[in-house]
């Protein structure tokens, strides 16, 4: 367990699209290093090859942190006696009901309270998570394994992955060693909806994801589903979405153009292109709820209606008009 301080001065490294900046060897306490991951480079590399798949582009664009122990909020950072927690890139963040995130990251799957303290990797697993959600008490998860991770999990991909126990052990489900869904969500019933490397279409597994049926084809940077079943897409040319479990979608007329989204009970919420964060209950009109610093690589709501985002500030809490940094960036 990594205690690390909530408020610390916020000193941002820029970031080029295609270079990796190389972080100080002289790091304050408890503080996030954002880089660009590798999932980043490999959209920008397709966006160059596809002008369609700009919106990926955007939405795959994701931090790397690295958190390092420090002393408490009150006390002064020190770079003596500390011990890097390396979550690599972050990829998904999934709020938990008693105030906890899971992280799923380059190096294994995290718990992150709002205290800042830091659990893991869970189980001991390296992998590189570049997809999470969970339904009935399962984890569902999608990536590429670390050097440590057992080979019956699969490779080069993990193709569906699943846990029963909150992410201590983990078996290999479906596509085994050949599909990597960076994006995985559920729905309020149960169902598991993804989206692999092979294909646009929309998987859709009603058992934990032990088997699948593919949907319509969508180029959808995220996907999400509200209480009402209605599936959302976010896509370069706006918000779509179907009502027919994936069989087809249509655009959302009064949405926001959006690149990654959440959903908890009725209420959806995303962010747009320009940095601003929107929230819509029910059929309601989209309200602006905040504006993110640089680009966002995660985004979580919780039940409770906190919005997680893991932007250029760190791993930010944004509940009403409170915002509050958990994992500060350097």
């Amino acid at each position: 367990m990594v205690r690390a301080p909530t408020v610390l001065p916020l000193l941002l490294t820029p970031v080029s699209p295609f270079s990796r900046p190389v972080p100080s060897a002289d790091l304050p306490a408890a503080s996030v290093v954002v880089l660009l991951s590798r999932k980043a480079r490999l959209m920008f590399s397709r966006l160059r090859s596809s002008p369609r798949r700009a919106l990926a582009a955007l939405a795959a664009a994701v931090a790397a942190v690295t958190v390092l122990a420090g002393c408490g909020a009150s006390s002064a950072p020190s770079s003596s006696a500390q011990t890097p927690v390396e979550f690599g890139h972050i990829h998904a963040v999934v709020p938990e009901a008693d105030a906890t995130i899971l992280v799923g990251t380059h190096t294994g799957l995290y718990r992150v309270d709002a205290e800042g303290s830091v659990e893991g990797p869970l189980g001991g697993y390296d992998f590189d998570l570049m997809g999470l959600t969970v339904t009935d008490g399962m984890l569902i998860a999608s990536g590429h394994p670390g050097l440590d991770t057992p080979s019956e999990l699969g490779s080069p991909n993990l193709g569906i992955i699943r846990s029963e126990d909150g992410g201590r052990s983990w078996e290999p489900v479906a596509f085994t060693g050949e599909e990597d869904f960076h994006i995985l969500t559920a729905g309020p019933d149960g169902q598991v909806y993804g989206i692999g490397s092979s294909s646009p279409a929309v998987q859709i597994s009603g058992d934990s994801g032990s088997t699948w049926t593919a949907g319509s084809e969508v180029t959808a940077a995220d996907l999400a589903v509200t209480a009402d079943g209605v599936i959302y897409a976010a896509t370069q040319s706006g918000l779509f979405a179907s009502q027919d479990d994936a069989a087809t979608f249509g655009l959302v007329a009064d949405a926001p153009t959006l690149y990654l989204l959440d959903a908890a009970g009725d209420e959806l919420v995303g962010i747009d292109t320009d940095g601003q964060l929107w929230r819509r209950s029910g059929q309601a009109a989209w309200t602006p709820i905040g504006t993110a610093q640089g680009t966002v690589a995660a985004l979580g709501l919780a039940p409770s209606g906190v919005v997680y985002v893991v932007d250029d500030r760190g791993i930010v809490a944004l509940d009403g008009d409170q915002a509050t940094t958990i994992l500060p960036a350097l």
